[in-house]
């Protein structure tokens, strides 16, 4: 059997994992090491890292080396909120390493991907939808975080790092300079905005239609699991509003209110300050990309700065 390679960039790596036939033998023997016989492996070309399902019950991530810190969060996530949730989570069934790679075979769930099925959903749904994702991440983030606060980069190192490369970022970006302009204000009231040493949730920073699975009930549309840990580190809980804001709620009204009802917040919570703070952590978050992640029609042609754009995604 031949070994996983060693890759140095992301690039590389990429292109060779486009290509299955270089890994998927590898996949299938690493299966069968655990007592496996995957008949029909199906492999999922979207995401990070190696992923291959092996029947209708398990699946198999293989982690490069380089991504070593994806392995360790989605293990360590998993493991923490096992039997805690109301919505299911994949279980670890095996766990080991194969030429310094390491990889976990987990329980696959059922369901249709929320990219598939969110677009079709009536409008109604999607408002009920948002609310149970928005019950979901307040569920997630009353377990005890445990040794996930030990994740790297820890959420002050975090912040800082983000506020340092941020303009730099949304210039390479291409946002447009009305936005940029207002920038240096906000990036000047993010540390008294956002808390930087309060007590950690755990987040996932990506609530977004790839990482969730929906099903179907006497016609009516439900959130069915999550997926996809790599991602978790431990901070301000409020972060974790940011995908399903930008992704879904689409500057609706009503889905911007289903999505905090669910989270817990009152209308008079959600006021300029929280607005503020909320339009602070987009632009900081580790994908943050505005031109290519806020799904509202036309949105650069509707707000003339960043006030206007809070009020844009978030409206009351």
């Amino acid at each position: 059997m031949p070994s996983l390679p060693a890759f140095t960039d992301q690039e590389t790596f990429r292109a060779w994992r486009a290509d299955a036939s270089r890994w998927l033998p590898i996949a299938i023997d690493i299966a069968r090491s655990h007592g496996l016989s995957p008949t029909a492996p199906q492999v999922f070309s979207t995401g990070t890292n190696l992923v291959v399902g092996l029947d209708d019950r398990l699946i198999l991530k293989i982690f490069p080396p380089m991504l070593r810190a994806q392995f360790v969060s989605e293990r360590g996530s998993l493991a923490q909120l096992c039997g805690r949730l109301h919505v299911p989570i994949p279980e670890i069934v095996f766990e080991g390493e194969r030429d310094q790679w390491p990889y976990l075979v987990i329980t696959r769930l059922g369901g249709v991907l929320g990219a598939e099925a969110w677009p079709a959903l009536p409008e109604a749904q999607k408002e009920r939808v948002l609310a149970e994702i928005g019950e979901t991440i307040t569920a997630v983030q009353r377990v005890p975080p445990g040794e996930l606060t030990q994740i790297e980069p820890q959420w002050g190192s975090f912040l800082r790092g983000q506020i340092e490369g941020c303009r730099a970022r949304h210039a390479r970006l291409g946002l447009p300079k009305k936005f940029l302009d207002g920038l240096d204000d906000l990036l000047a009231d993010a540390a008294a905005l956002i808390p930087m040493d309060g007590a950690p949730a755990i987040l996932t920073g990506e609530y977004i239609p790839e990482n969730f699975l929906l099903n179907c009930r006497g016609g009516e549309w439900h959130l069915a699991g999550l997926i996809d840990f790599g991602d978790v580190l431990t901070g301000w809980g409020e972060y974790d509003l940011l995908g399903p804001s930008a992704f879904m709620a689409a500057g609706r009204p009503r889905r911007v209110r289903s999505l905090f009802d669910g989270f817990g917040y009152s209308r008079a919570e959600v006021n300029f300050a929280l607005k503020r703070r909320l339009m602070a952590l987009m632009l900081l978050h580790r994908a943050s990309d505005p031109v290519r992640h806020i799904c509202i029609e036309g949105w650069q042609n509707k707000a003339d700065d960043l006030v206007q754009l809070q009020e844009l995604i978030w409206p009351d």
